[in-house]
Parts: C-alpha cells; sequence; structure tokens
C-alpha cells in the first residue's frame, strides 16, 4: 500500500506540471483571503451583540462561517504544501483530510438546519422560542461536528491499519488519495455514507421549503414578483446549490479514481477545479447572502465602525 501510495503521488505531481495547475493556486489564495477577512468581522459582530449571540439563526450563521473557516485555512495550507512539493507523512495527511471532510461536512449539516430553523420559526412562531433555546441550539451544533467527524475520523483509522507505517511521505496530500484507497478496500462504504447524507438533507431542505411555501401561500408574500420572500428562497437556493455541488463533483472523482479508462491528467483536472473554485464559492458568497442581508448584523457591524471611528478620532485629539 505505501508503495503505490507513493507512486500514485508521483504521477499526480508530474501531470500538475505538465498542464501548470499551480496557477489555480492563485485563485485559491485571493477567495480564501478575501473571505478570511470578511468571517471574522461577521463573527465578532454576532459574539459581540448580546441580542444576537441569543438567537438560534445567528448561531447558525457564526457556525456556518467558522466552519468555513476551518476549511478554507485547511484547504489553501494543502494548496501550499502541494504547490511547493513538500513531502507530507502520510499520518499528517490522513488527519488534515479527516478535518476537512469534518468541516465541510459540518457546513452542510449547518446550512441545513438553517432551513429547519426558518421552517420552524414559521410554523410555530408562538412556541419557537420554547423549542431552541440558546442552550438546546449549542447542544445541537456540537452534535452536528461530531456527527460530521465520526465517519472520516473512523475512515483515518482503517488507512492507518492498511498502511501500517504513518512515516512514509505523500508528495501531494489530497482528500481524493486517501479517500480513494479506503475505497478500493470498502467501494460502497465511501458512496453511500457520501450519498445517504446528502439524500437526507437534500430532503429535508425539499420538505421544509414546500411547507413553507403551503403555510404562508395565503398571506401574499409570493404575489409580487421581486418580494423578499421571493429573494431569499433564491438566494437561499443558490447558496445551498454551490454548498452541494462539489460534494457530488467529489463523488464522481472518486469514481473516476477508481475506473482503469479514465486517464490520469482528467482526475487531476477535475479535482483541481473542485479543490481550487467549485469549493470555495459557496464560502465567497456565504458571509454576503448569509451575513450582511440580516439587517441585525448589518447594523451591529456599522455600530461597531461608527464606536471604532469614534474612539480613533479621540484619541487623534
Amino acid at each position: 500500500m505505501p508503495h503505490l501510495i507513493t507512486n500514485l503521488t508521483q504521477e499526480w505531481v508530474a501531470s500538475l506540471q505538465k498542464w501548470h495547475l499551480e496557477l489555480f493556486f492563485i485563485p485559491t489564495t485571493v477567495v480564501t483571503l478575501a473571505t478570511m477577512l470578511v468571517n471574522p468581522v461577521l463573527l465578532a459582530c454576532i459574539f459581540a451583540s448580546r441580542a444576537l449571540r441569543r438567537e438560534t439563526r445567528y448561531l447558525l450563521v457564526a457556525n456556518t462561517l467558522a466552519a468555513d473557516m476551518l476549511f478554507l485555512t485547511l484547504n489553501l495550507a494543502t494548496a501550499i504544501l502541494n504547490a511547493t512539493r513538500a513531502g507530507v507523512p502520510w499520518l499528517l495527511c490522513e488527519l488534515v483530510t479527516a478535518v476537512t471532510v469534518t468541516a465541510y461536512c459540518c457546513a452542510i449539516l449547518t446550512v441545513t438546519l438553517m432551513v429547519v430553523d426558518t421552517y420552524a420559526a414559521v410554523r410555530w412562531p408562538l412556541h419557537y422560542r420554547d423549542l431552541l433555546p440558546p442552550a438546546r441550539t449549542h447542544r445541537i451544533l456540537l452534535g452536528a461536528w461530531v456527527l460530521a467527524a465520526t465517519y472520516p475520523f473512523t475512515l483515518v483509522i482503517l488507512m492507518e491499519v492498511e498502511t501500517g507505517n504513518p512515516h512514509d511521505k505523500a508528495a501531494v496530500c489530497l482528500v481524493l488519495i486517501s479517500l480513494g484507497f479506503i475505497q478500493a478496500q470498502n467501494t460502497a462504504g465511501v458512496n453511500i455514507y457520501f450519498f445517504v447524507a446528502a439524500l437526507i438533507c437534500a430532503v429535508l431542505i425539499f420538505y421544509c421549503y414546500i411547507r413553507l411555501y403551503m403555510e404562508t401561500r395565503t398571506q401574499g408574500i409570493w404575489q409580487n414578483r421581486f418580494s423578499r420572500a421571493r429573494v431569499t428562497v433564491l438566494y437561499h437556493g443558490v447558496l445551498l446549490l454551490l454548498y452541494f455541488s462539489p460534494g457530488f463533483v467529489f463523488t464522481a472523482e472518486l469514481l473516476l479514481f477508481q475506473s482503469e479508462d479514465v486517464s490520469q491528467d482528467v482526475r487531476v483536472w477535475v479535482s483541481t477545479v473542485n479543490m481550487c473554485v467549485f469549493m470555495l464559492l459557496p464560502r465567497a458568497f456565504a458571509p454576503y447572502l448569509y451575513g450582511l442581508r440580516y439587517r441585525e448584523i448589518a447594523d451591529t457591524l456599522l455600530q461597531l465602525l461608527h464606536r471604532h471611528r469614534r474612539l480613533s478620532q479621540t484619541t487623534v485629539a
């Protein structure tokens, strides 16, 4: 197994160099840095306000932003290591893979919980705060992280049993290669996990949106083509599509990884574009579609900026 991994990673590096795919490192860096500048500000706005940090929807937004920041940090670090051809110990690569998958899955779970939360707020407006107090929301979010982490770290243990030597170094560290070798031993396991998880989230989202429409269709909020309800659903739909699409592309990557009829160049191209473009798009749009669109967060941000300006003026004076 270690020799197979070494040979494959070396072939992967050769294909990257052949097509100069290290250029994708540029948009990866730009998008990551731009997002990492906005997300901490939004998190500060949420946790600086007592009212915001006690509301479920803002806690869900904060958890999504935090999961995205963790994912972007590990994704950029992996891209830097791969671009510089720095050899990474296989055990470290596996751990980075597990945490990266955990952050990605937790973001998907939290985005799904946002839709469920919206449905609960509309369906039971009088009992909503009793159903989802802050303490219960904290436990739900902790459960989402544990659920997201269970399967990836189980795979790390399985991979360690298969490889046997954690000190071997890989020329490139990729989630695809780590899970690809696990899938080779258990062809159905990885695909079933991702498919079932995506199916459950998709069913929940569609059910909640259909029920929301049925509950509110007599209230006239859908009549205007550019009503806030229509625009909100459109924004959420686009962002959900952006979050889910890379997961389906990654499932296709796993299938291509096992197919002998597919050239290595195709695998490298699909994996690079998915990692450096598709997976970054929802993280780039999330702060604006889920963060700044909330009036309360925008107002808190303006207050913090105004307070900082006054302090600066006082210091200068």
